[in-house]
């Protein structure tokens, strides 16, 4: 098995993709995006030095999974900036490292952007705690808004 990742933008041909994975994990049935806006939002992410930025995981050359840095994602928090969003596996890609890449590249490329952190909202925070993120506040039941300290973030596993 050979892992990829890469920006979205070199691989414009998933767009569509990509978008439909993000739709239907997060927005299918919440009236909030489209699949056509979520492509729009994507196809911003065109240059390796600005936020938003879209990563692709290939898995043998093939699309298998996504990760997102945008400036919020929160709307309540407007001061919390920018977000690590939207990562997708794929579920016959998943447990095989391939989230813990996507967040691992998407951390080097926010450093790269001389960003001090990154913040996340989650329902699995041990996932990204392993990989560097600390507790930031809890948003509700089963939600966590985690914060990843660009300069001591830890490389997971």
């Amino acid at each position: 098995m050979i892992v990829e990742i890469d920006h979205l933008f070199n691989h414009a041909g998933n767009a569509r993709l990509v978008a439909g994975w993000i739709y239907k994990e997060f927005w299918e049935g919440k009236g909030l995006y489209s699949l056509e806006a979520l492509e729009a939002l994507l196809r911003q992410a065109d240059r390796a030095d600005r936020i938003p930025l879209s990563l692709l995981a290939l898995v043998d050359g093939r699309p298998a999974g996504t990760v997102n840095l945008i400036e919020n994602d929160d709307h309540a928090r407007p001061n919390l900036r920018p977000w690590l969003a939207a990562l997708v596996v794929l579920p016959e890609h998943r447990r095989h490292g391939i989230g813990s890449g996507l967040v691992c590249r998407l951390i080097e490329e926010a450093k790269s952007l001389h960003l001090p952190e990154v913040f996340l909202g989650t329902d699995i925070p041990a996932f990204y705690s392993r990989l560097g993120a600390v507790h930031y506040e809890q948003a509700g039941e089963s939600l966590c808004i985690m914060r990843i300290p660009l300069a001591g973030a830890a490389r997971g596993s």
